[in-house]
């Protein structure tokens, strides 16, 4: 998953997976293969953790001289179009990156084969925003890969002026700073936003319908039903329309796209955030203002529950295609890719493992330890063979940005909401 791009939006499977995947077979391929393994990976490996795929090739190698690995860099903004094309013919690549809400349509359309758990390093421990997109009637279609949580960002000079000791550990804290920095702030600049959390910025609305109990959406029965009028996501979003009306200026009916560069301008305490959007606040070619490197630190964002903010984790996924010849390899590969090693090699690069046991390895010092400590209570998209329908048709940010402008109360505006999304989740 890209840094940049999909911690801002996660991509949605294309409808013409079903035609992509007609004819594929989900049997097992011959361990000895063609000779050639293909895989797929997104830019981010190439760019953030080159010597791990190196590294791997060169064990897979070790194991398998007679098999030659071809690892080939997608974007993924044009990923899904080169996937569905490749699956709708017979050259197939044999391990292919997806994000974990790009998966559902392509499993339950037979696009790839299932997978044995118990080949792989700490499958028990996969965290559960990474191991519920890959698991379909009683079977494993992809294995996790690395995952990001987003976290508080704040700006560590202006807490120093404001007279705020330190990150906000708890929800009374985190109140007590915003305060500070409106007092400090707020009174002799109309543009200054104690908070920056604009109206559809739904990643970051919807964890706190996680945080009370919520949910978006149920399976009962074998079918899924939106759930976003129940009292506990009502409670959640009521939590949040009173944050943002007491912290947040600007904005309401926008989404936080351009977060870098509104918090660029200088005029923002907290932000919530990917870890490397504080980089990118400091980064001219993100809109930033360079004059701001440095002064930026990382926070578990705390919920009115009392623990965490609960983040969606949004996280990458390995899946063998059920038309690939060498499907046996390509487990064995991505076995050597995600194993314990690996994970060790990814979080040195500042991603979070694919587990809960190595979550502790994680620095909680470092730029990554609020993540990790956030990442616990992470959440994913439902699981739903519609949820494409969902986000393409912006439902959550129209809703979003009727209760933030207070166009509609949060009560009418989920029960509307509930209603379009029942009327598409369960179509494949």
């Amino acid at each position: 998953m890209t840094r940049r791009l999909r911690g801002v939006v996660a991509a949605a499977a294309t409808l013409a997976v079903a035609a992509a995947a007609a004819g594929c077979s989900s049997g097992s391929g011959s361990s000895k293969g063609s000779g050639k393994l293909t895989v797929w990976l997104t830019v981010d490996a190439q760019e953030s953790w080159p010597d791990l795929v190196e590294s791997v090739n060169t064990r897979f190698k070790q194991a398998h001289p007679g098999t030659d690995v071809s690892v080939e860099y997608q974007q993924w903004t044009t990923k899904n179009l080169k996937v569905d094309a490749a699956l709708a013919g017979h050259d197939v690549p044999d391990v292919i990156e997806m994000g974990n809400s790009e998966t559902v349509n392509y499993i339950v359309n037979d696009a790839f084969a299932p997978v044995d758990p118990s080949k792989f390093d700490h499958a028990g421990e996969w965290l559960g925003a990474l191991r519920e997109p890959c698991e379909y009637n009683g079977k494993t279609y992809c294995v996790p890969y690395y995952v990001g949580a987003r976290v508080g960002i704040y700006r560590t000079d202006l807490f120093q002026q404001a007279a705020v000791a330190k990150a906000p550990d708890t929800y009374p804290e985190l109140i007590a700073a915003l305060d500070a920095l409106k007092a400090r702030y707020g009174a002799g600049d109309k543009a200054f936003s104690a908070l920056y959390m604009p109206g559809r910025y739904w990643y970051a609305a919807l964890a706190f319908v996680k945080d009370t109990g919520g949910e978006i959406a149920v399976k009962k029965d074998g079918h899924w039903q939106s759930a976003l009028s129940g009292p506990k996501s009502v409670e959640g979003l009521k939590a949040w329309k009173g944050l943002i009306d007491s912290y947040y200026v600007g904005d309401r009916s926008k989404d936080n796209g351009d977060e870098p560069a509104v918090v660029g301008q200088g005029k923002v305490g907290v932000f919530y955030g990917n870890t490397w959007e504080a980089d990118a606040a400091a980064d001219p070619q993100s809109g930033g203002n360079p004059e701001l490197k440095g002064k930026f630190a990382s926070f578990a964002f705390p919920g009115p529950s009392g623990g965490p903010l609960p983040p969606f984790l949004g996280g990458s996924e390995l899946a063998v295609p059920a038309k690939s010849r060498n499907k046996d390899l390509a487990q064995e590969w991505i076995k050597l890719f995600t194993d314990r090693t690996s994970q060790q090699r990814l979080i040195k690069a500042n991603a979070l493992p694919n587990n809960t046991a190595q979550l502790g390895d994680v620095d909680a010092k470092g730029v990554n330890g609020p993540a990790a400590k956030a990442a616990a209570r992470g959440w994913v998209t439902p699981q739903a063979p519609g949820w494409v329908a969902v986000e393409k048709a912006n439902i959550l940010q129209e809703m979003l940005e009727d209760i933030a402008t207070g166009k509609h109360s949060v009560e009418d505006a989920t029960r509307t909401a509930d209603g379009r999304i029942d009327a598409v989740i369960n179509k494949n």
